[in-house]
């Protein structure tokens, strides 16, 4: 019988509290349907051994926050843009040095800063990141990667 990997857990376990959040139910039917289906998902696509490093799930917990946070503010200074014709829109594309090392986390990066508006990813290299960016503030690379990406990409390390 195959033994029950950790990464499996941690996949089992943010998988079924994504059904609990489609489902907005907590009713014991629903309950059950959500174990015996993410079960199922982990059972017949995660590998049990992995050669890969463990995520944390506490890391990830502790991304959602920053996430928020990073698209609050893009949120607002996009809806101030829009409502206020004086202040400048200099869209351009930014090329984003990134400390992440594997693809996974620079796929969360790359996700993370699509879904916060004014910016979306273009291109992803192993060391860099193009992004389309509404109000270019900084053409140096350096100064434009910590603008965009500053702290989700230090939130995304500790995942």
């Amino acid at each position: 019988m195959q033994r029950i990997s950790v990464n499996q857990m941690q996949w089992g376990a943010v998988l079924f509290v994504v059904w609990l959040g489609l489902t907005n139910s907590f009713h014991y039917q629903e309950i059950l349907a959500g174990i015996v289906i993410t079960t199922v998902i982990v059972w017949l696509t995660i590998p049990a051994e992995t050669t890969t490093r463990q995520w944390s799930v506490l890391g990830l917990l502790a991304y959602f926050p920053i996430f928020l946070k990073a698209l609050v503010l893009a949120n607002v200074d996009v809806a101030m843009r829009v409502l206020n014709p004086k202040l400048p829109i200099n869209p351009g594309i930014v090329r984003v040095p990134t400390q992440l090392t594997t693809p996974y986390q620079r796929l969360i990066l790359a996700n993370s800063i699509t879904l916060t508006p004014g910016t979306i990813t273009l291109e992803m290299e192993p060391e860099a990141v193009y992004i389309h960016w509404l109000a270019v503030e900084d053409a140096t690379p350096e100064q434009a990667g910590e603008i965009i990406k500053g702290e989700m990409e230090r939130g995304i390390m500790r995942i």
